[in-house]
This record gives C-alpha cells, structure tokens and sequence, in this order.
C-alpha cells in the first residue's frame, strides 16, 4: 500500500474527533503545503543552475582538497546486518506490547517483523523506520517533558497516569517532532545501552541522507533551504536538515505549518491532558504523512524537469564559461566594493575575537574522538595479531579479519570514538551566534570518524591481503602485522589531521557566516537589487546577486578561520599535521591494490577456505554453494552472552496488559531453538537474508577472544603500545578516495505498510 492511501485514512482513537480534526478534506492543509513547496522550489530551481556552474568550473580548474593516504572502501556494507535481535514494541492500536524480530540492514532502516518466522518465510515486515530527524530517549520522563514542550497546555497533573506505560525500567523511545513516535523496552540495562548504540547509528546515518557525490542536486537543495529560510530572516543553523530531500523539505513544510495547526486544532481538543497529547501525536503525523506525499510529488516533478534541461544548461557553460567567470568576477567587484567596510567592521568586532573560543571548544572532543578511532583500531589489530600467534595463525586469520573488516560499522566498538563528541558546548556563544543545536556538528565528526576507521581497516586488510601472497610463517606473518599496522597508523594521523582541519574550518563558516548575514542584513540586503542590471540575461541562470553577496560576506571571515586552524595546528596537544607536511612517493601503487575484486576473507582463508588450502578448489566451488555462503550473513554486532540467541520459534502470546512484568521477562529470556531454513530471496533493500549454522558445522565464534597479552613471554609484549601521532613528514603516497554511495532508506504508512522515504 501507498503512503498515500495510508494518508487518507483516517487516524482514529475510538472517541471520532480526530478524523474530524485530520481529515484530508479541510483544504487549509494541503494549499498552505503547495504555497510553502512552490515558494522553496522556486529558490530550488534558482540554485540548481548556480550549482551546475560551480560543479563545471571546479571539474575545470581542478582545484580540490589534498589527496588522502588511507584506501576507501567502495561497498563497505555490502551483504551485511548490523544488528538483529527483539525487541518489544508498543501497540498504539490494542495497547499492547508486542514481541517484534528486529533487524538493522545495511542501509540503517530498523525493520520490525512479527517474528523470526516471517522474517524467514520472506513475509513483509510490519514496519520499516527510516529514523532521520528523531531523537532516541532512555525514559518516559524525558519523553513526557518533550510531548509537554511541544504541546503547551496538555501537561498533566502530578499523580495522573502518563500517556505511556512502559512494563520495564528500560524503554526506548523514537521521538520526532512531527511524525509518529515508536516505544520500545528492553529487559536490562545492558540490552538497552547496546540497542541504545544501534538506534543512534540508525540516527546518524540516515540524518546523513543526502549523498556527496550528487556534486549538483545536493549543492543546491542545501542552498535553496538556505536561502528560502533566510527570506523569513531564520538563520543559524537548523537542527532538521537531516533525511533525504523529500524529508528535509517535509520539515521544512513543518516548521511553518505546525505552530498554525496547533493554534487551529488544540483548542478543539477534548478529553483529559493524556488523550489530548495522544490525539495531537496521531493528528501530527497524518499531516506529516500528507505533507511527503505532497512535496514528494512536487520536489521530483521541478527535478525531471530541471535534469532534462540541464544538457542545454551545460552547453552554454562550456561554450562561455570565461564569460561567466568574467561576469562573476565584476559582479563580486561592485558588491565587494559596496559592503566590504562595513563587513570588515562587523567581523572585527562581533566575530574575530571569537573564533580561537569557537576552535578551542570543537578541537577538544574532536581530536579526542579521532584519537580513540586510533586507539580502538590499534587494540583491535593487536589483539588479533596476538591471537594469531596462540591459536595456530593463518588457520585463524579469516575468522579474525572478517571482523576486523566490519569495526567501523559495529556501533559498540565505536561507542566510545562517537561519546567524545557528547561534551561539545559552545557555553554562551552558542546563544549569541544563534545555533539551535550541536548535534549537527557531533554527528558530523561522527561520520567522519566512521569513515576514517573503515579507511585505515580496508587499507590494512589490503596491505595484509597483498603480504599473505607471500606465503609467510606463522613468525613472519606476525611481524609483518605489526608493521602494516604501523605503516597504517601514519597514514591514518596523515589522514585524520586533513579531515579535522576541513571539519573545523566547515563547522567555523556554518556558525559564523548565518550571523554575519543577519548583522549585514539591515544594512546591506537592501542595496543588492541594484546589482541585478550587472548580469547579462544569458547567463543569469548561473549567477545569481545574492549567492555572490554571500561569497563576499565568506571572503571577509575566511582569512580568519584560516588563520586560527592554522595556529591550531601549531599545538601538538591536538595533534594535526602543519599544513606545509605534504606526503609523497612512498606507496606509488597502493591505489592500484583496491582496484581489485573485494576481499572475502571468509572465503579465502576461514575454515571452508584456508582448511584446505587450494585456491583453485575454492574457485571451482558449485554456483549454488557460492550463493548459500553469501546468504549466511552474520550480523556485524554479535550477542556475545548467549549461545544462539534469536534463533526462530513460534510467537509466545503478547502480554496481556503493559504491566506484565514477569510476562515479559519469560517471553525475553525463552530459549529458542528452531532452525532456520535457507531464503530463496534477499531481504527487503537489497540486504541478503542471515541464515542459521547449518547441522555439523561449528558456529561462527561471536568475538575474538580476549586478549590473551598474558599467555606471551614479555619480550613478545615489546612494541605493543600504541605509537603516538606525529605531525613530522613521512614521504608517504597520497590516494584518491571517493565518495559514498548514495543513500536509500525507508519507512513505513500509518497502517504499518512499508514505504520508501
């Protein structure tokens, strides 16, 4: 079923006023929908042609950041769960808490099935949440406060039964502010700290959803919000630029339409508080749900048209291009000349005397987080290259590495990387630079930690992979472990020192030039009209007054941030290399090595592999025992604590009530032990479906054992700190990275039918 279908049903709560209240009939909703979409397209369409002439002039002029040292991994999910395992959810139709098979795919949409069963006999999920734009809460009174904020006057009284009743201490709650909420509840604490760190990787990832390497739509959307924000003089930062396109422009619907909604409808609200924020939620999300729908539509119809239009943009950009730059350039001449002054003095008084202050407090957790990757990576390579040596080297060595491979995608391992950014504060400046929130900042060095660690591991399985063509001993291939390792640790410090300067200098510019702007405003907006006659009409598709304006406005803070992050570099408390450390013509075929086929270390050198040790047998392997092996995925989090955890077995019966504490304990801790046919199809997005240990065969070990530095005599144990970061030069080679691959992630409608978001 279609999210629209779904839209135009009614949300019920058995008492009929809310299918009066959110009836897709009141016209009001859907015109003010369509003025708020026409208005931002209109920015859209504006920006796509200035976006199309940047990207062209940049692939021209070639002028790009410094080439990275660490590998990139072009699939780094591909055929892979992160997590599954159950979960009880909260039934908002029957009041119940239900026992759900949950299961986190390659591309980070938590899938709810009604068991383990119909997830093996390929029935459709229930749901499917695309978690772009939630906030993930660990108690019913954060949740309670959040439904009260956001609904002035529907607080209830102390003592009065709250909207929600969670049977355990440990509950989960996706909150959003305009669309449907999700409750979860774990048994112990230990299971939701870990679904805790799955959740928010979920966040982290889809908020992430608009893809780099869209060099021209992606420019422009951000741009266009921009802008269309900054003509109702809302700057700063905005804490729901977060999703995929269609997403992010349905926040943006929302921001505007909801304070109206709630002036209209919640005095028309009847009933007790709970009710009331209850019937708000419900009627929140089906506008939401009307909302997509409508700026789906809208958003992919100015796309096509603008796509197929964009060949005859590009011609003329490649036939006059130096009479664009020239017009630009005169353009950026008059509008400097005009408001340099008194830009100059308001970066000098209300900005300059900031920005170490602004450095200092990101630099801090930053270079934190970035250490620990580091440390994490050193540990987790070490530990493995210790275990090769007690437990019969090569033998071992896939097991190892297949984990190994899947470290930056294992939420718990890297919890401790991602909680360093948690202490980021701007204290008062972040009042005074008006920024809604850091989280757009936290998670943005998440991802580049993320990224960093799964650089520095597939180059170390690259380097190791090219090393074991050898044919080492079990002695020779341990030191050559440790000495990839090392060769990787300075590429990495290389490396991460790049990302961190880039990061701050980008994070610099998203607080300070918002609050330029809205200082100049007054003062300058007003002037720029009269530039407009300086563009001549061919070319006003590509250039545009008041996206000029702004890159004047950037120019006169820009030296400034330079300046600071360079001085940074200075302090070896950070830990970033001086922009004159320049790596070269130490590995001048390393990118050739990851321009092979991927690395299946399973398949090569795990019990199937290296046990008998013939490539060619290997190679001549039926087809259908191929595509079994590839259908065994196992999730890259692995239940360290239970034996076979979530293997499938009939649904227990739901609890009857949401108190039924003991109920849910038994359901929880039952032990299950049916086995788990073979899928003939893949799992919904493409991930392939995890099978169950077939009879005979021994289990996968869940983790590498512990590190066993006390079974070694101490000269084997010389070494094995890890070595501290250097900003010294290196003569290392630089690679070209790419970019991500474009994100898709789903939803599901409100009658839990699987949607594409």
């Amino acid at each position: 079923m279609e999210a629209r279908d779904a839209a135009e049903k009614p949300v019920g709560t058995g008492t009929g006023r809310v299918e009066k209240l959110s009836s897709p009939e009141d016209p009001r909703s859907p015109e003010k929908t369509g003025k708020i979409l026409t208005e931002f397209l209109r920015f859209y369409e504006d920006q796509y042609g200035v976006a199309l002439f940047n990207s062209m002039r940049h692939e021209i002029e070639g002028t790009g950041l410094p080439q990275a040292q660490l590998l990139w991994r072009k699939v780094p999910l591909e055929e892979r769960i992160i997590f599954s395992g159950n979960l009880f959810q909260y039934q908002e139709d029957n009041k119940k808490w239900r026992n759900r098979f949950s299961l986190v795919p390659h591309n980070y949409g938590l899938v709810l099935y009604e068991n383990k069963v119909a997830y093996e006999r390929q029935i459709p999920p229930r749901a499917v949440i695309n978690s772009a734009g939630y906030k993930i809460l660990t108690s019913l009174d954060q949740y309670l406060e959040l439904v009260g904020n956001s609904l002035p006057g529907t607080t209830p009284k102390s003592g009065s039964a709250p909207i929600l009743k969670c049977p355990t201490q440990f509950p989960l709650i996706l909150w959003h502010p305009s669309a449907r909420h999700y409750y979860f509840c774990m048994m112990t604490e230990a299971e939701q700290d870990k679904w805790q760190a799955v959740l928010q990787d979920c966040v982290r990832h889809c908020n992430n959803g608009i893809p780099e390497d869209s060099k021209v739509e992606g420019p422009a959307f951000t741009d266009a919000i921009r802008m269309y924000r900054q003509s109702k003089e809302l700057y700063g930062t905005w804490e729901m630029l977060c999703g995929n396109e269609v997403q992010i422009l349905s926040n943006l619907v929302m921001e505007e339409l909801g304070p109206e909604l709630k002036a209209e409808l919640i005095p028309r609200l009847k009933g007790k508080p709970q009710e009331r924020q209850r019937q708000w939620i419900q009627i929140s999300d089906a506008v939401y749900r009307m909302v997509y729908e409508q700026a789906k539509a809208r958003f992919e119809a100015v796309l096509s048209k603008l796509q197929l239009a964009r060949p005859a943009m590009e011609a003329v950009i490649r036939t006059d291009m130096d009479q664009i730059i020239t017009s630009k350039e005169h353009l950026a001449s008059k509008i400097r000349a005009s408001i340099l002054p008194k830009a100059e003095v308001c970066v000098r008084n209300h900005v300059q005397p900031y920005i170490p202050s602004i450095l200092e407090a990101l630099m801090v957790p930053t270079s934190q987080g970035f250490t620990e990757v580091r440390d994490v990576f050193f540990k987790e390579v070490t530990d493995m290259n210790l275990n090769v040596i007690n437990e019969g080297g090569i033998d071992k060595l896939g097991e190892y590495m297949e984990k190994l491979s899947q470290l930056a995608y294992h939420p718990l391992k890297m919890h401790s990387c991602y909680e360093k950014m948690e202490p980021l504060r701007l204290d008062g400046l972040q009042q005074r630079f008006d920024v809604s929130s850091m989280s757009v900042f936290k998670q943005r060095a998440q991802i580049h930690m993320r990224e960093q660690m799964d650089n520095a591991v597939y180059t170390f399985e690259t380097l190791l992979h090219q090393e074991l063509g050898k044919g080492p001993t079990k002695e020779e291939l341990c030191k050559s472990i440790q000495r990839i390792l090392e060769r990787v640790l300075k590429k990495y410090d290389y490396d991460s020192s790049t990302v961190r300067k880039r990061f701050f200098r980008e994070a610099l510019l998203q607080i300070t030039i918002p609050f330029l702007l809205k200082k100049l405003a007054p003062t300058c907006k007003s002037e720029l009209s009269r530039f407009q006659e300086l563009i001549f009409e061919d070319f006003a598709r590509f250039i545009l007054v008041e996206n000029t304006y702004e890159e004047v406005v950037l120019q006169t803070v820009m030296k400034d941030i330079l300046q600071a992050v360079k001085e940074a570099a200075v302090q070896r408390k950070h830990n970033l290399y001086r922009d004159s450390v320049v790596m070269h013509n130490s590995d001048p075929n390393l990118h050739l090595l990851a321009e092979g086929v991927p690395i299946d270390w399973g398949e090569e050198y795990g019990d199937s592999g290296a046990g008998g040790g013939d490539p060619g047998a290997q190679e001549a392997a039926p087809l259908s025992e191929k595509r079994r092996r590839a259908k065994q995925v196992v999730s890259v989090v692995q239940d360290e604590d239970a034996g076979l955890p979530f293997e499938a077995a009939p649904e227990p019966p739901s609890p009857s009530s949401p108190d039924s504490v003991t109920e849910l304990r038994g359901l929880l801790t039952r032990d299950l032990q049916a086995e788990s046919p073979p899928l003939a199809g893949p799992l919904l997005n493409g991930a392939p479906v995890q099978e169950s240990p077939q009879p005979g065969l021994a289990p996968e070990a869940t983790s590498p054992p512990a590190s066993p530095l006390r079974q070694l005599p101490s000269e084997k144990l010389v070494g094995l700190e890890p070595p501290k970061p250097s900003d010294q030069e290196t003569g290392e080679q630089v690679s070209s990275p790419g970019s991500r691959p474009p994100i898709h992630t789903t939803t599901e409608d409100s009658a839990g039918v699987q949607t594409e978001f």
